[in-house]
């Protein structure tokens, strides 16, 4: 008996030795495995990552930074002579700069990212305060004038007035006679005309004021001024404390107007018209808006009438309007309304033969529609199909031609990958121009005759080319990722992935990261990266952003990083995508489906011990799946979260959570959930988020505290919504450190800083 049970222990020991030491003890070069692929380090190892072009007034060259092997470099591309070279002499002008200034330049960094090339071949650009020129082996500079645009004022089309608010009440002035007119009387502190509110306005103290803002928008005739009024009078702020400033010992107060979902008390926009021939002044108070949706006019060429879109509280429908100049009219062109929601940034075009081009989901995929403008009849369907059409790059209104991005139209290819097509404004010949099975990321200027695009996947390096817009025909081949560097490594590009959704049809598409010294052999636990947000699809689609994350960083750590684009996301047409509307609580169930059919046909991933971690909408997934699927994930890190949607900025979860405010707020609270609470979870805030107020933080902690729950706070008292990013911060290392504890089980190095 002793000697089967000596034999029986051995061998419980070899396994365990065998399991527990696939993963070194924890030591600096960890993390500086990790810390090599923060995106500050990794862009400069990969060169020619890719091409974002700055075009040149003569819409044929372009020049654009990146790194090589000799460092940041600038380059300047000419089109039609199919030449790309760098854009002047970085040696020289580094030689010229440290002799100029008296500082030490490196030619391999030169410290500006921006520059101008004019056609006389000469360079300026902005560094130290100065304004720079280099020009034929000269360097000039001149110290740089402080903006002198007084931003109070605006000045009409025609010169002849100026615009001005005094007393919250606007006024013009006749600049040829300096003749002032009042335009309206009944503005106050907090019904002021001419006036917005900015998204991260703050007001400091208990009686602090708001920061001063502008806006008018002037008739091309200069006869008639369109503004709006901002009424505060009703409007409840959000609070926060700042308890960072070295020079103060008691907090900084600070408030900022952000309605929370179902909120009357709101910020309202009222559209306003002055005439100043008449002195006329209308208010369009059937068309006033909480200011987190707000509405902008444009006049047309005529002077006669605005135009604009107007979308209802909750997002569930909208008009096309036209307000008449004279009569005040307001005529709805078009409308559209949905069960669930509209799309809040469709596309609209109006041309100059009285008809316009409008994209919508009312098909249920985003297709194109050519629209008559005084009807607002169809007069065709410029696309129809099931896939989505997600931007407009250019419109030949003489030829009838619409170019235009779209994804999920080929077949046997990833559905989110995008390609860019023409067709006729009849609907007819409709061409593939970008034929390359990858992502096509495309930069393109009005007017232009080219486009560049850069085509890449996960695990295909970035091609960047100039193409023909009109035929798609390859004119120019800019470069190509060099990924030596990352190969010496021992890197591995993001692996692709489908797995069945929670419907048990749907195919799902997601990747997952392994660490350079990866090995079949071994077992690895495995981390979720989420952000389930129905506006936005997570899963990198290109070589840049599968480099660029904050995944890699966290798979050098020993980790099989996932992440995974479930139902309700978006880019996949109106259905898919309305699977999460009234239901953000479940975008983490595909999760959990996708990694066990993952894990089962990968033994290196260790299905017991999952993670999971998110910011800000990831934030709220984060916290919710580990109380939803508290038995599946083992350690959570949320970070920036908004825990319950009813303490969050009105318009995202008003949109995509559903208005009014209904019990399914309630039930899927992070706070509601928090006696669900398994395993280990950290929570993290900046202390001066505007963003996502940390409130609901606190209160999913105070929640979890009266549960009796064990979990983990961390707050950063001088941190607004950014921290944890990809370039790597004290944050980081903290989240590193709570999964390698608490998941792998080894031990962090205590007070290590990340080298950057």
């Amino acid at each position: 008996m002793k000697q089967g049970f000596f034999i029986a222990s051995f061998l419980l020991f070899t396994v365990f030795t065998f399991t527990d030491s696939s993963f070194a003890q924890i030591t600096e070069d960890t993390y500086h495995k990790a810390e090599y692929f923060l995106s500050g380090n990794i862009q400069k190892e990969v060169y020619h990552l890719d091409v974002i072009p700055n075009w040149l007034d003569d819409k044929k060259s372009f020049w654009h930074q990146t790194y090589t092997e000799d460092g940041k470099r600038f380059f300047h591309t000419a089109i039609e002579k199919g030449e790309t070279k760098e854009a002047f002499d970085h040696t020289e002008l580094a030689k010229l700069l440290s002799e100029k200034s008296g500082e030490t330049i490196d030619p391999n960094s030169l410290p500006f990212s921006r520059i101008q090339l004019k056609a006389d071949g000469s360079l300026s650009f902005e560094w130290n305060n100065k304004s720079w020129t280099f020009a034929d082996g000269t360097l000039e500079s001149k110290r740089n004038s402080s903006d002198s645009r007084d931003r109070s004022v605006s000045i009409s089309p025609d010169g002849n007035w100026k615009a001005y608010v005094r007393n919250f009440n606007l006024f013009v002035e006749n600049l040829e006679t300096g003749e002032e007119v009042q335009l309206s009387y009944d503005g106050n502190k907090d019904y002021e005309y001419a006036s917005y509110w900015g998204w991260s306005d703050m007001v400091l103290g208990e009686n602090g004021e708001r920061p001063p803002h502008f806006t008018v928008n002037w008739s091309p005739d200069s006869k008639k001024i369109q503004t709006q009024i901002v009424d505060l009078r009703l409007a409840e702020k959000m609070l926060l404390l700042d308890n960072s400033q070295d020079d103060k010992f008691r907090p900084q107060l600070m408030a900022y107007y952000r309605a929370s979902p179902g909120d009357t008390t709101v910020v309202m926009y009222t559209p306003v018209l002055f005439d100043l021939e008449t002195k006329e002044t209308t208010k369009f108070q059937g068309l006033s808006l909480p200011h987190f949706i707000g509405m902008n006019f444009n006049w047309d060429s005529k002077s006669e009438n605005l135009y604009g879109t107007y979308i209802e509280r909750g997002f569930k429908s909208f008009d096309l309007i036209e307000i008449n100049a004279d009569s005040r009219e307001i005529r709805k062109v078009y409308s559209e309304s949905s069960t669930t929601h509209i799309n809040n940034n469709n596309i609209f075009r109006r041309l100059d033969n009285g008809q316009f081009i409008l994209g919508t989901e009312k098909s249920g995929w985003n297709q194109l529609y050519l629209m008559d403008w005084k009807t607002g009849k169809l007069v065709n369907r410029i696309t129809s199909g099931d896939y989505v059409v997600k931007s407009l790059l250019s419109i030949d209104e003489e030829n009838e031609v619409v170019y235009f991005e779209a994804a999920g139209k080929e077949k046997d290819v990833n559905p989110y990958y995008s390609f860019v097509y023409r067709v006729n404004f009849d609907g007819t010949g409709l061409e593939l121009l970008t034929p390359e099975n990858a992502f096509h990321d495309i930069s393109y200027r009005n007017g232009n005759n080219y486009f560049v695009d850069n085509y890449s996947t996960v695990d295909q390096p970035t091609v960047s080319i100039v193409r023909e817009l009109k035929t798609g025909k390859i004119v120019h081949e800019v470069s190509t990722a060099d990924i030596s560097n990352l190969t010496e490594k021992g890197y591995q590009s993001p692996k692709q992935f489908t797995a069945t959704a929670k419907d048990g049809k749907t195919i799902i598409y997601g990747i997952y990261y392994v660490p350079t010294d990866f090995s079949s052999k071994k077992k690895y636990p495995i981390i979720d990266y989420t952000y389930s947000g129905p506006h936005t699809d997570i899963t990198p689609k290109t070589f840049k952003a599968g480099l660029i994350g904050l995944q890699q960083p966290m798979a050098e750590l020993g980790f099989v990083v996932v992440t995974v684009d479930g139902l309700g996301t978006n880019g996949r047409g109106k259905a898919f995508n309305d699977v999460s509307y009234n239901n953000l609580g479940d975008g983490t169930t595909d999760h959990v489906l996708a990694i066990k059919e993952l894990a089962s046909k990968n033994k290196f991933m260790d299905v017991d011990k999952v993670g999971i971690f998110g910011h800000s909408a990831g934030g709220y997934d984060a916290g919710r799946a580990m109380l939803l699927h508290s038995d599946f994930y083992k350690v959570g890190v949320a970070s920036a979260g908004d825990h319950d949607h009813r303490m969050e900025k009105a318009w995202w979860p008003e949109m995509y959570m559903g208005y009014p405010v209904g019990d399914f707020y309630h039930m899927q609270s992070n706070i509601t959930n928090a006696a669900n609470l398994k395993g280990h979870l950290l929570l993290a805030h900046g202390g001066i988020d505007e963003n996502v107020n940390p409130s609901a933080t606190f209160k999913f902690a105070e929640a979890l505290i009266n549960a009796g729950k064990d979990f983990d706070l961390f707050i950063w008292p001088s941190r607004n919504h950014s921290f944890g990013r990809t370039d790597g911060d004290y944050f980081t290392k903290k989240r590193w450190d709570y999964f390698i504890e608490h998941l792998m089980g080894e031990k962090p190095i205590r007070h290590y800083q990340i080298q950057k």
